[in-house]
C-alpha cells in the first residue's frame, strides 16, 4: 500500500477554523487528520503540504518510521507548526492502519481500559453553569476574567468567581479554574491560596510555559490544590523535566501539538512512572477528539478530555457523529478513528480569518492571553 495524495482543507466553525488533512491511498483507504492551530492554520496547512510531498510513494502503515523521519530529516525540529503539522499527519497515519486491518485504534493500542470517556466543558459564569449542569456535565472548566481583562482581577475576585459557579453546581460537579499562564509565581501563589479550601480538580497554567523554575516556586508551597499544566508543550522532550521533577499533578498534551498519537501515547507512559494524570487539551474539532477518545481509553493514567462545544458544526461536518451523554463520551467502534466527514459540508464553510483580541493593561502595556 502506498500514499498516493496529502490533501488539506480549513474549515470555518463559526468564531473558529479547522484544519483538517486527509491521505489518500492506492487502495482506496484513506485517513483523517486534524492539525487545528487558533489564528495559524495556514501556516500549519503549509507545513503539511510540505511534509506531504515527502511521503507521497512512502508505506502509511510504517507509521513510526515516516514519524521519525518527518521529526528529524529536516533538521530543524519542534515549535508549534512543525509538530501541528506531524500531528495531523500521524493521526492520518493511525485512521489508515486501523481501517486497513479493520479494527478501531484503540484495538492497535492495546484494546480499552474504558468505555466511556469523561468529559469537561468550558463555563462563563453561574447562569451558564446551571445551563451545563443540566445539560449532563460533571465537570465545568471556568477562567477569571470577564472581556479580556483577567489581569485585573485580585485574589478577592476570584474567589467570590468561583464561589458564585460553585454555589449553583452543588458538589456533584467538579469545577476547574484556568489561569492561562498569566501570572507570576508570586501571583500565582496568592491566588491559588485564596481558593486553596474551595475543592478544584485542579489549577492549570499557574504560570507562563517558558519557565520550569517559575512553576516550580509555585510548587515548593505544597498546595492541596491539584496543579495542571502541559498545553504548549511539545514532543516528550518538552515534557521530560516537566514530569521528572513533578512539578504538577496533571499533565495536559494536546493529540496535535505534541505530534500526534504516536507521541502522546509515549508522554503518558512518562507520567505514569511518576503518577501523574492526564487530562488531554482539545478545544478542537471532531477528528482531534475521535484521536482523543481512542488515546484515553487506552491509557491507565487518564483522568478527563476537555470538550469545546462548537454547535452545530461539530455534528453536522461528520457523517455519523460521536455521541455524548451525561457528560460522557461514547468511543466510535468503527475501524481507524470511527468517524468520517462530509466534504460538502466542508468546502461549504471556507476558512475566514479572525481577529484575536489581544489584553493590555490599562496604561496600554502588552499583557499575556
Amino acid at each position: 500500500m502506498e500514499i498516493v495524495n496529502v490533501k488539506t482543507f480549513i474549515m470555518n466553525a463559526e468564531n473558529k477554523n479547522w484544519l483538517f488533512v486527509k491521505i489518500d491511498t492506492d487502495r482506496g483507504i484513506y485517513g483523517w487528520g486534524e492539525g487545528s492551530l487558533e489564528g495559524q492554520e495556514k501556516a500549519v496547512e503549509q507545513a503539511i503540504q510540505i511534509f506531504g510531498e515527502r511521503i507521497i510513494g512512502e508505506d502509511p502503515r510504517r507509521i513510526e518510521r515516516l514519524w521519525q523521519v518527518l521529526y528529524r530529516h529536516g533538521f530543524w525540529r519542534g515549535g508549534i507548526i512543525l509538530n501541528s503539522a506531524l500531528g495531523a499527519i500521524d493521526i492520518a497515519l493511525w485512521d489508515i492502519l486501523g481501517k486497513f486491518l479493520g479494527c478501531p485504534i484503540y484495538q492497535l493500542f492495546g484494546g480499552q481500559i474504558r468505555k466511556k470517556i469523561r468529559a469537561y466543558t468550558h463555563v462563563k459564569d453561574a447562569e451558564h453553569a446551571t445551563k451545563l449542569k443540566n445539560s449532563g456535565f460533571t465537570a465545568l472548566k471556568a477562567g477569571g476574567w470577564p472581556d479580556q481583562q483577567y489581569h485585573l482581577w485580585d485574589e478577592t475576585k476570584l474567589r467570590d468567581h468561583i464561589l458564585s459557579i460553585q454555589s449553583v453546581l452543588g458538589k456533584s460537579v467538579d469545577l476547574i479554574f484556568e489561569n492561562h499562564g498569566i501570572s507570576s509565581p508570586s501571583r500565582a501563589a496568592r491566588q491559588i491560596s485564596s481558593i486553596d479550601d474551595l475543592n478544584l480538580l485542579w489549577f492549570e497554567e499557574p504560570t507562563p510555559p517558558d519557565n520550569l523554575d517559575a512553576l516550580a516556586r509555585v510548587r515548593e508551597n505544597k498546595f492541596k490544590t491539584d496543579l495542571a499544566t502541559g498545553e504548549r508543550l511539545f514532543t516528550r522532550w518538552g515534557f521530560r523535566r516537566l514530569i521528572e521533577r513533578q512539578l504538577v499533578d496533571i499533565i495536559q498534551p494536546d493529540v496535535i501539538h505534541c505530534g500526534g498519537l504516536s507521541e502522546i501515547r509515549k508522554i503518558a507512559s512518562m507520567a505514569e512512572t511518576y503518577y501523574m494524570q492526564l487530562a488531554p487539551h482539545n478545544p478542537r474539532g471532531p477528528i482531534a477528539t475521535a484521536a482523543s477518545l481512542h488515546l484515553c481509553s487506552t491509557i491507565p493514567n487518564f483522568l478527563i478530555l476537555e470538550h469545546l462545544q462548537s454547535e452545530p458544526w461539530f455534528r453536522k461536518v461528520q457523517k455519523e457523529p460521536i455521541k455524548i451523554d451525561s457528560g460522557y463520551f461514547e468511543i466510535p467502534p468503527k475501524p481507524g478513528l470511527g468517524i468520517d466527514l462530509d466534504e460538502t459540508v466542508i468546502l461549504s464553510n471556507p476558512y475566514k480569518a479572525i481577529t484575536y483580541k489581544g489584553a493590555f493593561y490599562g496604561d496600554g502595556g502588552i499583557a499575556d492571553v
